[in-house]
């Protein structure tokens, strides 16, 4: 099967995961049917997708016409032949237990098509042992999405021991198709890639605590605060429900060993019935307590340790027993747990070295057999660890990027702001990274203009990720206001133009970039502001020198003092954005802006940058470097190319000299 003999998508659930992965697929223009065991489930779900579709319009993520039609092409029903009887795809998303998923798939068997690809939503479960309940196990696999699917980036497309490679691939295409980010997960194994990561965790956490080698108070100010993930990992188990992590926790133990043994403070918990925020008390108390209260000062450097070798020890055994790409878990921890960097980046940025000898310290004073440390982590210590740099063909070290991605095509360097787990939020990281990368154009005399975007269609940049960095004191915070405009301001003096092109949320620090730029283009449904005046401060990148060059004072003081936010048609009014284009132009419009100015002539282009910058402040001094750049250019082959050109009435090829 191909992906373009898909039509109909039957999801069997129409719970909080099956009503929302209909939605999905019918916002992907799929007919869907949508089946549950009596009318009041399913029309309940059916009902949810409408208030959720209606929200969306609202929001302007699509259009009230385009929100009809998507619910249009839902069916909800409850006979399990109808639903079936058309369904190319087969997603089930029935509760998370092995017995209640064998049996519908008996029923699924029966009536299925024989052509149809079978996928279950699993966090855990074994995809082998379900397929063979079918008889058609090589077209059979997991697709593993994140609660609410409309939101979350993240599918884990995984094999069975039987899966077909072409089932996988016809899987992941339509993951594509849906609008998420699929990474694959090539062997059956528990918990797949995030919560191999992620329940471990929450087991070691509560391990501390039940040592009394920390408080609860200790690790989750550690996790969030000096760790840098988005909440405390008691938090988080809260949320997701103790018993949800704790039944995945002992498949876990009951496949893996006796390192997964769960904490007896969870097993306590659950027996206690108090699971977290959908029972009002789990580790925070949420009806009579105070509910969720971290401290932010205190981190401690043991549970850091301990905390991010659990990490890493469980990637090491992913990547090394082949279960999935290093890149593919880095990814998929990013999207489905909203990290802001990958768990073998913070790894390595603490020293593998040093995790080992945490690990192997806390197994001498413990010997829990969760502290043994895999193989494959001392392997990959040895090796200077996970993200070691590579060689290229010379034998020179090759730039990785993390939080950007770079490429030159063509004429055009492209620089991508890659994030979009994290709405592409900028880190101190970052700026390295994107001052790393301009220095990669300047030095590619073939790169004759630069694109800035950002990765998705939500948001260009919504600003500084403050969970990645929290200055101690006034003098660091300068010292990081300083290096942002320092680095943004580097878009304006290279001697190649710097086209934005923003698609989403372009706020705060995302603004401040954008605002480097030489010419900015956004989609209908872009979104501006500097929104610091709402936290109690001011734009510290750049904000308050150049938006009010583009803009005119009165305008800036405006955006800055209002802290609103402003749609791309006024933005365009203000003169900020040079251009507005249809939501679905954007990329093929920056693409051509970024090319035609590419195709400029490059020493006129670098001398009117050059002119402009110095007369921001002196007009003077603007006009004498304007003048001298006037005289120079006439000794050039370039100018003699454009007049050629106008006489001949062609396109000039200007070569820079």
């Amino acid at each position: 099967m191909e992906i373009d003999d898909i039509n109909t998508v039957a999801v069997l659930g129409a719970g909080n995961m099956g009503h929302g992965i209909a939605e999905v697929a019918a916002m992907a223009g799929y007919e869907v049917t949508m089946r549950d065991i009596n009318e009041d489930l399913v029309q309940s779900g059916y009902e949810d997708i409408e208030w959720s579709l209606n929200k969306l319009a609202e929001k302007d993520r699509m259009s009230q016409a385009e929100a009809d039609a998507a619910l249009d092409r839902i069916t909800p029903l409850v006979d399990m032949e109808a639903a079936l009887e058309d369904a190319d795809v087969v997603i089930e998303a029935v509760p998370e237990k092995m017995e209640i998923k064998k049996d519908v798939y008996e029923d699924v068997e029966e009536y299925a098509p024989d052509h149809a690809v079978f996928a279950t939503n699993t966090s855990s479960l074994s995809i082998t042992e379900l397929s063979e309940v079918t008889e058609r196990p090589e077209r059979f696999c997991g697709m593993h999405f994140f609660n609410p699917p409309v939101r979350m980036q993240l599918v884990e497309v995984i094999s069975g021991a039987h899966t077909d490679a072409g089932t996988l691939d016809v899987v992941e295409d339509l993951a594509e198709a849906f609008d998420k980010t699929p990474v694959r997960v090539r062997k059956d194994s528990p918990g797949f890639i995030v919560n191999r990561i992620l329940v471990p965790l929450m087991n070691e956490a509560a391990w501390l605590v039940h040592d009394d080698a920390a408080t609860i108070a200790e690790v989750d100010s550690t996790a969030k605060y000096d760790i840098g993930i988005p909440m405390g990992t008691f938090e988080l188990t809260d949320m997701v429900g103790i018993d949800v992590g704790l039944h995945v926790l002992e498949y876990m133990h009951e496949q893996l060993g006796d390192a997964y043994e769960p904490c007896p403070l969870l097993v306590e918990k659950a027996e206690n019935d108090e699971l977290g925020q959908k029972t009002g008390k789990g580790f925070y108390d949420y009806e009579e307590g105070e509910g969720v209260q971290i401290p932010t000062d205190e981190g401690s450097e043991q549970v850091r340790r301990r905390l991010i070798a659990e990490m890493a020890d469980e990637v090491a055994r992913l990547v090394g027993e082949d279960v999935a790409d290093l890149d593919d878990v880095e990814d998929a921890v990013m999207l489905g747990a909203g990290f802001p960097e990958g768990p073998a980046k913070m790894a390595d940025d603490h020293g593998l070295d040093d995790l080992v000898d945490a690990l192997d310290e806390a197994y001498e004073e413990t010997e829990h057999p969760r502290y043994e440390v895999s193989d494959h982590l001392r392997e990959f210590a040895g090796a200077d660890g996970f993200h070691a740099a590579g060689e290229d063909e010379d034998g020179e070290t090759e730039r990785e990027y993390e939080t950007v991605s770079v490429e030159v095509d063509g004429a055009v360097g492209h620089l991508e702001i890659d994030r979009p787990h994290r709405m592409n939020t900028i880190t101190i990281d970052m700026l390295d990274e994107i001052d790393a990368a301009i220095d990669e154009f300047v030095e590619d005399e073939d790169v004759r203009a630069v694109l800035l975007t950002g990765a998705g269609d939500r948001a260009f940049s919504t600003g500084f990720d403050a969970s990645t960095a929290a200055p101690g004191s006034g003098i660091e915070a300068a010292e990081m206001s300083r290096k942002g405009q320092q680095v943004f301001g580097r878009f304006e003096r290279i001697d190649v133009p710097v086209i934005a092109a923003v698609d989403g949320y372009c706020l705060g620090g995302g603004m401040e970039l954008a605002t480097g730029a030489d010419v900015r283009i956004a989609s209908e449904r872009s979104t501006f502001g500097q929104p610091e005046h709402n936290l109690g401060l001011l734009p510290g990148w750049g904000g308050t020198q150049r938006l009010h060059r583009i803009v005119g004072e009165g305008r800036a003081k405006e955006i800055i003092f209002t802290a609103d936010h402003y749609d791309a048609e006024t933005m365009s009014d203000y003169g900020f954005v040079n251009e507005v284009v249809e939501n679905e132009a954007i990329e093929d419009r920056a693409w051509e802006f970024a090319r035609d100015l590419a195709a400029g002539p490059p020493i006129a282009q670098k001398f009117t940058k050059r002119a402009m910058v110095a007369g921001r402040d002196d007009v003077d001094a603007g006009l004498e470097v304007e003048a001298q750049a006037f005289g120079h250019l006439f000794t050039t082959d370039d100018l003699w190319e454009g007049l050629a050109a106008f006489q001949e009435d062609r396109e000039p090829e200007f070569e820079g000299e």
